[in-house]
């Protein structure tokens, strides 16, 4: 069983995590419960035509139809089933971009919770709108110029509410992890398991899951080129801060992983690649051309990372997280048409 307690020295300072987190196999099994019959059980596809081109055998875990959109439905509806009755009568406040800004405004609803979304001014309408029509109250900033967590933990603090941080947070990562587990329990073992990353809560909580099961499985995190943080964090050792990424990859737009993610992704992610923007665009078309699907450019992460030829997989059998379909379709149709 795969284990992490983190009390962590980087840069010869000691790090401490407040409640020293822990995330193991029990805790995807137990999110798995917790979301079950309440988040879907997304269907996995194939390409024929990607598998000759590659030589491999490519299973697709698509998240793009999930409830709200995307996988973070899976992290946010384990982590507000956990809140007790006193927490939930005083609601939540989380911060996002787009998708666990609607994740966490669903699963609230759902579980008759009140939710505050810290959102920046130039998220997407469609995810904007999406948020405030789950019954959430948005609460704008600029993501140039101000900190969504000093915000949200400044209301957390005013009015007593539970924060829920998109990635950096036991319970959210072991919920992301439940997608890896429904992959391998359909697709059976894999040799690799694409991933993309952002803060790090869908990879750090796959890559519990899929070598949990299969310790064999190379797992690979996949991030803008414009925005590579995590990568360079692997290869400094440590956690490394970068400006906001300038990306369509809007869910991927962090300045730096999670002080929890970091540490699993050191232990069980065997390296992480980028692909550029051109790239994301050519793989939307594709989903959308061959496989006749919706995909976000966050989304289209980790399959722009198989099909882009870094890594040879020739013979493999390689599972991917689509992790989300929320995009407007004026900017989609734009970006396919190129």
């Amino acid at each position: 069983m795969i284990v992490f307690h983190l009390n962590l020295l980087f840069g010869g300072g000691v790090m401490t995590i407040s409640d020293i987190a822990t995330v193991n196999y029990d805790d995807i099994l137990l999110a798995a419960k917790n979301i079950d019959g309440i988040a879907h059980k997304t269907p996995v596809l194939s390409s024929t035509q990607l598998n000759k081109s590659l030589n491999a055998s490519v299973f697709f875990k698509c998240e793009n139809f999930q409830r709200g959109g995307a996988f973070k439905f899976r992290g946010a509806s384990n982590a507000i089933t956990q809140l007790s009755p006193d927490q939930k009568a005083r609601g939540v406040v989380a911060y996002s971009s787009g998708n666990h800004a609607q994740a966490v405004a669903l699963a609230a609803s759902l579980n008759g919770v009140e939710a505050t979304i810290v959102m920046p001014s130039d998220a997407p309408s469609i995810k904007l709108a999406a948020t405030r029509g789950y019954g959430a109250k948005v609460v704008l900033y600029d993501r140039a110029t101000e900190s969504r967590e000093e915000i949200a933990a400044a209301l957390g603090k005013q009015y007593g509410l539970s924060v829920i941080p998109p990635f950096d947070h036991p319970h959210v990562i072991a919920g992301q992890g439940t997608a890896a587990l429904e992959l391998i329990e359909e697709a059976g073992p894999l040799d690799y398991l694409f991933v993309c990353v952002g803060g790090g809560g869908l990879l750090s909580g796959s890559a519990i899951a899929a070598k949990s099961l299969h310790p064999d499985v190379v797992v690979v995190g996949v991030e803008p080129a414009l925005g590579n943080d995590a990568q360079q964090s692997l290869q400094a050792g440590r956690i490394v801060s970068i400006d906001l990424p300038n990306t369509i990859a809007d869910g991927a737009q962090t300045m730096a992983v999670g002080k929890i993610t970091f540490p699993i992704m050191q232990s069980l992610v065997k390296e992480i690649i980028t692909v550029t923007d051109d790239e994301l665009c050519k793989q939307m078309r594709f989903f959308a051309e061959r496989m006749k699907i919706v995909v976000e450019p966050t989304g289209c992460l980790a399959a722009a990372g198989v099909s882009s030829g870094k890594i040879d997989l020739s013979n493999a059998k390689v599972g991917v997280i689509v992790s989300g379909g929320n995009v407007d379709p004026t900017f989609f149709a734009k970006c396919i048409s190129v």
